[in-house]
């Protein structure tokens, strides 16, 4: 997939993309200098998500031919972790308007700057007491887990008189560092979670197993899809997402029976190290 580089440190280049206060006290060349360096990077941003877009567009084709899929069955979640709002506003120029943030301190500067240029998918692990700050700032929360969770959600979409869309997050590959309801809890959680008048629960999300073996990937998402199915007989037409399936392993998940793919580095390039 392609990347790109600038010899110039991200801090350097993102400047928060805000204008300095005192322009004046800035000397001219420097000024040129960083006017220059944001031009290049803008260019070579778009560049790098033109060639990628077309790639990734063009090898979820080629899955949903081979599986029988429809293109237009898949959405895709441009997952912006890492870099600054000038490529979210990139990518979404290019097409992807549903942006996916993993933390809420990264999201939050990005998101006030934004504003609604897209749909905000909350995917990362969420914490009880960062609950009123994703419900005031995400349009869903792909990351509902337990129903201690889904109350506190519930009860800060009220407090701010909105129903807010929510998937539950099930931990299909039974792996203790991830997040998610087991599988044999999930039904139960989405019964109880159909009693919260503020919650539109929407789909499911899981994350695959770490591995490079193709048959436990898919044994995982197999299972996730099962899920699924029986989550929309108690819930109802509006469960209609399954959000599964990364930059590494989408075209197994889209063969599986993944409506929704979450993907980063297969959109962006390599994130920019971090300090």
């Amino acid at each position: 997939m392609s990347g790109w580089r600038l010899d110039c440190p991200w801090e350097t280049i993102s400047i928060k993309n805000e204008t300095p206060k005192s322009p004046s006290r800035i000397p001219v060349l420097l000024q040129f200098e960083l006017t220059l360096i944001r031009f290049i990077f803008i260019k070579q941003m778009k560049d790098v998500i033109a060639r990628n877009s077309v790639e990734v567009r063009g090898r979820i084709a080629d899955v949903c031919q081979r599986f029988g899929r429809k293109i237009d069955e898949i959405q895709i979640v441009a997952v912006s972790k890492g870099f600054p709002s000038l490529a979210i506003k990139t990518a979404v120029a290019a097409g992807f308007n549903l942006i996916g943030e993993n933390r809420i301190q990264d999201a939050e500067p990005k998101i006030l700057e934004l504003g609604r240029v897209a749909t905000w998918h909350m995917i990362g692990h969420l914490q009880s007491n960062k609950a009123k700050k994703t419900v005031q700032l995400f349009d869903v929360i792909q990351s509902i887990d337990s129903l201690s969770l889904a109350e506190e959600v519930n009860r800060f979409a009220a407090a701010e008189n909105r129903t807010i869309e929510c998937f539950v997050q099930v931990n299909s590959s039974g792996e203790k560092q991830k997040s998610g309801v087991p599988p044999d809890q999930c039904l139960d959680l989405i019964q109880n979670i159909l009693k919260l008048p503020n919650i539109k629960l929407t789909g499911l999300m899981t994350i695959g197993p770490l591995t490079e073996d193709e048959k436990t990937i898919r044994a995982a998402f197999q299972m996730c899809r099962c899920l699924f199915e029986k989550g929309a007989k108690l819930v109802g037409p509006q469960f209609e997402h399954l959000s599964m399936g990364m930059s590494d392993d989408f075209p197994l998940a889209i063969a599986e029976g993944s409506t929704m793919i979450r993907l980063g580095t297969a959109i962006f390039g390599p994130r920019p190290a971090q300090k």
